[in-house]
């Protein structure tokens, strides 16, 4: 793990606490879902790009799919 790594993994953890704390008080569930994901995805994913490509996608779900 080096510095790149870890501060996408401080970012994505900052937006999907706030994605999070968002859903919860809106009562929405998809934005509360990517949030969680937010937070756990840079632990399972390796590699600049497709950590970077997961992020961008969660990071954009919640705009497109309304459940």
């Amino acid at each position: 793990m080096d510095t790149t790594d870890l501060m996408i993994g401080v970012m994505a953890g900052a937006f999907g606490m706030g994605y999070f704390v968002y859903g919860k008080k809106q009562g929405m569930f998809m934005p509360m879902v990517c949030g969680a994901a937010l937070c756990v995805y840079p632990y399972l994913v390796s590699g600049l790009l497709l950590t970077s490509l997961v992020g961008i996608v969660l990071l954009a779900l919640p705009f497109f799919v309304h459940v």
